[in-house]
């Protein structure tokens, strides 16, 4: 193909894994790849010719505080011309969250002057991990058939290899349990299929922002279970306060109408004289103390 054709440099760019869109100066989108479209959900002529600012992916960071009306890195960059990068949390077209390292680049003309921007992600899951992950857990009937996470046998089993590891190495670990607000209330207003699709919603933000290799569980319900090897206590809380602030940020659109929910979350460190159902039912009491004095937020003992 000729490098002189500006569809070859198109054809160039949809073909890298990566996403990459352009903007103008104002950051309405003029090119969206077939990288950023797959890692998006979102297709092409749902995206051009929109704005970033308007929300369509709702860059959040770890903490759920929303990007792009403050920290924008195109806006920035358009700003002074300086290159950006940044890890941040992208909303799929599912709902769920996603976390990518994004790189932004300022777009000149002949003489210059910044005419818009470039910016490419990457997703940051270890996608190879969890479809390992959802593989092995199928292959031995441990997953959850709606949400493709573990099941509640599936936890039992993680949670007495880590009382093990602690028993006999002390090596520590954490252990969230979560529970969504107010699901009923779900299930009451939109149906069950849209109740499914939420409990979907919130297994997929959680499977891509945990790390690689740490056991994540639908424990029942609207219920899941997090454990946290070789964490203390403040990755514990680090790791519960961005579970629950980047599930607040996803959401879902049934009938142009956003359908958003909250977890309250209780967390908890194993503790020596611990058995794999004292601190299971530990972290089910401080769950109940998130949910009685407040909700959408957590309990750590």
């Amino acid at each position: 193909m000729d490098p002189s054709d500006p569809g070859f440099y198109r054809d160039l760019l949809d073909a890298l894994s990566d996403g990459v869109y352009l903007v103008d100066q104002d950051r309405r989108i003029t090119y969206w790849s077939k990288g950023a479209e797959r890692l998006t959900g979102y297709p092409a002529d749902k995206v051009v010719g929109r704005r970033c600012r308007d929300g369509i992916l709702n860059h959040v960071d770890g903490a759920g505080v929303q990007l792009c009306r403050t920290r924008c890195p195109l806006r920035d960059t358009m700003h002074d011309g300086q290159d950006r990068q940044a890890r941040v949390y992208l909303r799929h077209r599912g709902g769920h969250r996603v976390p990518v390292s994004v790189r932004a680049l300022p777009l000149c003309d002949a003489a210059g002057k910044i005419t818009g921007a470039v910016e490419t992600f990457t997703d940051d899951t270890t996608v190879t991990d969890l479809n390992d992950r959802l593989a092995e857990l199928q292959r031995l009937a441990l997953a959850d058939p709606l949400t493709g996470l573990g099941n509640r046998r599936h936890l039992e089993q993680q949670l007495q290899i880590w009382m093990e590891h602690q028993n006999r190495y002390q090596w520590t670990f954490g252990l969230l349990f979560l529970d969504i607000d107010h699901f009923k209330a779900v299930n009451d207003r939109y149906g069950h299929d849209i109740g499914d699709d939420v409990l979907r919603m919130v297994a997929a933000t959680l499977s891509h922002t945990v790390r690689a290799g740490d056991p994540v569980a639908r424990y029942g319900g609207e219920e899941f279970v997090v454990v946290l090897p070789h964490a203390d206590r403040v990755a514990v809380q680090e790791s519960a306060e961005r579970l629950r602030a980047l599930i607040a940020q996803s959401r879902l659109f049934v009938h142009r109408r956003r359908v958003a929910v909250t977890v309250s979350i209780g967390a908890t460190l194993v503790e020596p004289e611990d058995t794999a159902a004292s601190v299971l039912s530990r972290a089910d009491t401080l769950l109940y103390t998130a949910k009685t004095t407040g909700r959408n937020r957590v309990c750590l003992d």
